[in-house]
């Protein structure tokens, strides 16, 4: 059996493996499951270091069309997975700061391409190639709100707050419009053809969007002066209903899509999109349970966990068996 480094090229949303299991540390955690927690942390590290590795050693972004609005808003895993493990690790002051950096610096990097993309493309084309993914967009950003609201409060440099704050309405903002593009997409495709068109493993990020600025809401509410303390609490809650209504339908147009294409369940890189989610909603939902005094939410909380870890274990065998007999069967 031979190893061949261009069979490793990263695609740009690979990234999304350490976000998933970077939200299961912080879930794991938040439970209570030290080891648990330990182990997906280390794993997370590692798996963000192996890949920045494989994307400069095959130099994987060469082959990147980056006039290519998919490829620009996917790449926002790095930004997002940067946030979620920088979250995971606030207690270490260096890696705070300089995963930080990172965070900020590849999102600034990201949006003038991103913004330029998608406004080379009328709305109804937009709209055709709209997905899920798109929502990584909004999930980079609001992971970069998480990022800023943390050096405010793990230093003495508080100022960052006043960045957190836009910044988490911009993800906000990125995330209404992705909905407007992803959900138009479905209504039309329903319309013209029949079926759950539109509605992929991906398609959770619509939750996960919500999920993840629940927490960065519930992070800000924390620092938030008085004056804007109500409404950051409002919005958040708004943010994790909105995220629990996803569920349903989510649930409901993903079993009927399975039921007509059998060989969705196959391994591919996009399961992880549906990882992240599950565990950003544990996360989430953990948080509103403390910040609303209800404690079945860490029940509910609790089962979203398992369920994520479940997800988590199927999608990393699924993909080392597949990558273990692509070699075999390329020998």
């Amino acid at each position: 059996m031979t190893f061949r480094l261009a069979d490793a090229e990263p695609s740009p949303d690979s990234f999304a493996a350490v976000m998933a299991t970077g939200i299961l540390s912080i879930a794991a955690a938040k439970h209570q499951y030290g080891r648990f927690s330990d182990t997906l942390g280390v794993l997370a590290t590692v798996g963000l270091l192996v890949l920045v590795v494989l994307v400069l050693l095959t130099k994987a972004i060469a082959s990147w069309d980056l006039k290519e609005p998919d490829v620009t808003l996917r790449l926002f895993t790095f930004v997002a997975a940067c946030a979620v493990l920088d979250s995971r690790l606030a207690s270490y002051r260096a890696v705070l700061q300089m995963l930080g950096v990172v965070a900020l610096l590849s999102s600034l990097v990201l949006i003038v391409p991103s913004v330029r993309d998608m406004s080379a493309h009328p709305w109804r084309e937009l709209r055709d190639r709209s997905h899920g993914a798109w929502e990584l967009a909004s999930v980079g950003t609001s992971g970069l709100a998480i990022v800023a609201t943390l050096v405010a409060r793990h230093t003495p440099e508080r100022w960052w707050l006043g960045l957190a704050v836009p910044v988490w309405a911009v993800a906000l903002c990125i995330y209404a419009l992705m909905t407007w593009l992803i959900v138009w997409r479905a209504v039309a495709q329903r319309h013209e053809r029949g079926g759950a068109a539109g509605f992929e493993p991906d398609s959770w990020i619509l939750m996960g969007g919500l999920a993840i600025a629940t927490l960065a809401g519930d992070d800000i509410h924390i620092l938030a002066p008085a004056g804007l303390g109500p409404t950051v609490r409002m919005v958040t809650v708004v943010t994790w209903v909105a995220a629990t209504l996803w569920i349903p339908p989510l649930v409901y147009f993903g079993l009927q899509r399975l039921s007509r294409r059998p060989a969705m369940l196959r391994f591919a890189g996009v399961w992880w999109a549906l990882v992240f989610p599950l565990g950003m909603y544990s996360a989430a939902t953990d948080v509103m349970g403390a910040e609303l005094g209800r404690r079945s939410l860490s029940t509910v909380s609790l089962v979203f966990f398992w369920d994520a870890l479940a997800a988590w274990l199927i999608v990393a065998v699924a993909g080392v068996l597949r990558a273990v007999g692509t070699r075999e069967s390329s020998d």
